[in-house]
């Protein structure tokens, strides 16, 4: 197993769901978003996807839409990042670290360079919000050869024989979108949800984690009924934004239940 394998598998062998927390790097401020890593860390995050700051995303709500803007204003980059990225790992050999990001900044970086430099720098996968199966042989080959993992994202609208054209050659784990929409926080989530993710877990062996509305520990263990990990970001970038490292602290308290 990889290491993002292992740190579902040693979360599921607790009795609960891998927890994998998005945070937009560089928010706060550059400064400070070492700080709010460390804190989801303490807080008990398995996973950290690492948000690459866009100025057009097409999948992301207000909160993070405004977490990304501050960041990019506060001039944050991917050799910044790379670099938050190498902190973390030194600080936690274990830690899951995924780059989350659209594919215009890693294109402006250079993808073989990118995949090159983010293994140098201890992150485990990538995941490209925007890079649609049909397109995705032009670099998913680069990632998986510099030893990352390539996450793929699993939509509503996607049929179980998409799903499994999808997850093919992947070997981290599957990023299963629960809800049509923007992320956000949401009160509920759609009933279809679990048999759902049952036909996905028909089709691969790797772990599944749900996200997008997930915002507290009743919704989180419900889907850790079905899934092996939950995703949680909204609700987390803000507490941040509300309350500071006291706030996400608190939250990621409240999350764990």
């Amino acid at each position: 197993m990889n290491r993002l394998q292992q740190a579902f598998a040693a979360a599921n062998a607790q009795g609960r769901p891998a927890r994998v927390l998005f945070m937009p790097c560089g928010f706060p401020t550059k400064a400070a978003s070492l700080e709010a890593m460390e804190t989801l860390v303490a807080g008990g995050a398995d996973v950290l996807e690492l948000g690459v700051p866009f100025s057009d995303p097409i999948a992301d709500g207000a909160v993070i839409q405004a977490a990304s803007q501050q960041a990019l204003k506060d001039g944050v980059n991917l050799t910044d990042i790379l670099a938050l990225a190498a902190e973390l790992r030194a600080r936690h050999p274990a830690l899951g670290l995924v780059l989350f990001s659209y594919f215009n900044p890693l294109l402006a970086y250079g993808p073989e360079r990118l995949c090159a430099d983010a293994a140098k720098a201890g992150i485990d996968g990538l995941l490209v919000v925007d890079v649609p199966y049909e397109e995705q042989e032009e670099f998913k080959p680069l990632v998986t050869a510099a030893g990352l993992s390539w996450i793929p994202l699993i939509s509503p609208a996607t049929t179980p024989e998409r799903a499994a054209k999808i997850i093919e050659g992947c070997d981290g784990f599957v990023y299963v979108i629960t809800v049509r929409g923007i992320t956000g926080e949401r009160k509920a989530l759609p009933p279809e949800l679990a048999d759902r993710l049952a036909a996905l877990h028909r089709v691969t062996a790797l772990p599944l984690a749900a996200g997008f509305g997930i915002s507290d520990a009743a919704t989180a263990a419900e889907i850790g009924r079905h899934a092996q990990g939950i995703v949680v970001g909204s609700a987390a970038v803000r507490a941040l934004a509300e309350g500071g490292t006291v706030g996400l602290a608190d939250f990621m308290k409240r999350l764990k239940g």
